[in-house]
C-alpha cells in the first residue's frame, strides 16, 4: 500500500468537507477549493477522512497517494493558508506593488509588470541594506506555487555570482570562476 495514500487526515474545527460524486470540496476561514478525482474512494467519517482504493492496478496505486496529499493540502490551505518568499539578489534589483500589480526592475532594459491572480496576496519589503523580498500568500498550494514559478522564471539565479531571484532558503550550488 502507499505509504502517504493509507495516512488519514484529520478534519480541523472550522472546516468543512463535502464529497458530491467524484468532487471534493473544502471550505475553511481562508476560502473554498473543489478537486475532481477518479479511480479511488474517499471516505469521511467522524471528523477524519480516508483516501481507498478498490485494487492494486497501477493507476490506481498512483493516483492513490496523489489525491490524498491534494485534499491534505486543500485542507491545510482553507486553514491556515500557505507562505512563498521570493529574494531579489543582484546590484539594482527591486520590486514594489500597488495592489496586485508587481513592478519588477531586474537588470532588463524595462521593468517587468505582472498582475497577479486575486486569490494570492502580495507583499513586498524593501530594506535599506538588504534585498527586496516579495511575499506571497495564499490558501491555494498549486497557484501559489505556479506564480513563485513565473516570478522566479524572469530571471532564475545564475552560479557564478548568486544574482537572479530566488526562493528565501534556497540553496545554490555555486561554481568557481575562471581561473588566473
Amino acid at each position: 500500500m502507499s505509504r502517504i495514500g493509507k495516512n488519514p487526515i484529520t478534519i480541523p474545527a472550522g472546516v468543512t468537507v463535502e464529497v458530491a460524486g467524484n468532487v471534493i470540496t473544502v471550505k475553511g476561514k481562508l476560502g473554498q477549493l473543489t478537486q475532481e478525482y477518479s479511480d479511488v474512494d474517499v471516505k469521511i467519517e467522524e471528523g477524519v477522512i480516508t483516501v481507498e482504493r478498490s485494487s492494486d492496478h497501477k493507476t490506481q496505486r498512483a493516483k492513490h497517494g496523489l489525491y490524498r496529499a491534494l485534499i491534505s493540502n486543500m485542507i491545510t490551505g482553507v486553514s491556515t493558508g500557505f507562505t512563498k518568499e521570493l529574494e531579489l539578489v543582484g546590484v539594482g534589483y527591486r520590486a514594489s506593488n500597488q495592489g496586485q500589480k508587481l513592478d519588477l526592475a531586474l537588470g532588463f532594459s524595462h521593468n517587468i509588470i505582472l498582475e497577479v491572480a486575486p486569490e494570492v496576496k502580495l507583499e513586498t519589503v524593501s530594506e535599506k541594506g538588504k534585498n527586496p523580498i516579495v511575499k506571497l500568500t495564499s490558501h491555494d498550494k498549486q497557484l501559489l506555487g505556479a506564480v513563485a514559478a513565473k516570478i522566479r522564471g524572469f530571471r532564475k539565479p545564475e552560479p557564478y555570482k548568486g544574482k537572479g531571484v530566488k526562493f528565501v532558503g534556497e540553496v545554490l550550488r555555486r561554481k568557481a570562476g575562471k581561473s588566473a
